[in-house]
């Protein structure tokens, strides 16, 4: 029995993950179901993929080479396929407008009510992604553009400054840290920093662990493997950990969110938020977007400006 082009998707997500378990609920799978495509694709290939052991499973040498090549027919049938869609919505009014965590209306409310007085006939949808994960293009197959900290550049992808951000560290209301009302960033290198999946894009995911300060990743960082907001949250409402957002972040969280307290980080090297998108869904919608961000860039100064102390109650 061949294998098909969904077992390269299912070998690429247990290696990442590195587990079987994790695997299948983040594929939405029973894991039954899946160590059987695993084991449908060793068969076909004659050679062993993985080892398991009670911790999860581990890559063999021929695993480690495989996973090259099915990461690169996996990125490349994504971006087939969303190829194909971008002609599909070409003469739809709908952007799909990919964010993390905080939706667009609670953090740019001004921007998106100018944007829809100036464009009435654009119909934005807003889809919530996970944390970037290389290659951009890929991160993005499911959107026409998205809204976010700088992500890793890919030759496939446009990007656009739409403002600057302070950054502020999230700390639970029972860290010593919480007790501050400002802090600088050589006050926290050596603190302990929520971890995130080794799937996030390092680069993008150090820059919340202040790894553009210290020059390399932290010490000591949490068991967690969080790929999404929720999960960053999660941990630190049971961790004695931190992590570090946008201003804009924290104060959209600060209505919703209790028992996490936001610290100004008084000399941090600010967040680059940006719009960016797909080279090749270049329709008039998703241009109009662009240059809106382009034009709209400068209105917000004020929000890099430091804020005073929040508590998310």
């Amino acid at each position: 029995m061949q294998f098909r082009r969904g077992h390269l998707q299912y070998f690429v997500t247990v290696a990442d993950e590195g587990q079987i378990t994790n695997a299948a609920r983040k594929l939405h799978v029973t894991q039954p179901a899946l160590s059987r495509a695993i084991g449908e694709l060793e068969s076909e290939l004659g050679v062993r993929l993985m080892e398991r052991h009670a911790r999860g499973v581990t890559l063999t040498p021929a695993g480690e080479s495989f996973l090259v090549r099915a990461r690169a027919a996996v990125s490349a049938w994504t971006d087939a396929v969303a190829s194909a869609r971008s002609h599909a919505h070409s003469h739809s009014s709908a952007v799909e407008f990919g964010f993390l965590g905080v939706p667009p209306g609670l953090d740019s409310p001004r921007a998106l009510d100018q944007f829809a007085q100036e464009h009435p006939g654009i119909e934005l949808r807003f889809r919530e992604l996970p944390f970037p994960h290389a290659p951009t293009k890929s991160w993005l197959a499911d959107v026409d553009v998205a809204m976010c900290h700088a992500p890793p550049r890919d030759p496939g992808v446009w990007r656009q400054v739409f403002r600057y951000e302070p950054r502020i560290v999230l700390a639970p209301a029972k860290h010593p840290l919480a007790r501050r009302s400002e802090l600088e960033v050589a006050e926290v290198l050596d603190e302990t920093f929520i971890g995130l999946h080794r799937s996030v894009e390092p680069r993008w995911a150090g820059f919340w662990s202040l790894d553009d300060h210290r020059g390399a990743p932290p010490s000591r960082v949490t068991p967690d493997h969080a790929d999404n907001p929720q999960e960053v949250l999660a941990s630190l409402a049971v961790r004695r950990a931190i992590t570090t957002v946008p201003v804009s972040v924290a104060q959209a969280l600060s209505s919703v969110v209790s028992g996490v307290v936001a610290i100004p980080l008084r000399d941090a090297n600010p967040s680059t938020i940006m719009l960016v998108g797909h080279d090749d869904r270049a329709n008039p919608h998703v241009t109009a977007l662009r240059a809106f961000a382009r034009d709209y860039a400068g209105i917000a100064a004020e929000l890099a400006e430091t804020p005073p102390r929040v508590h998310l109650r």
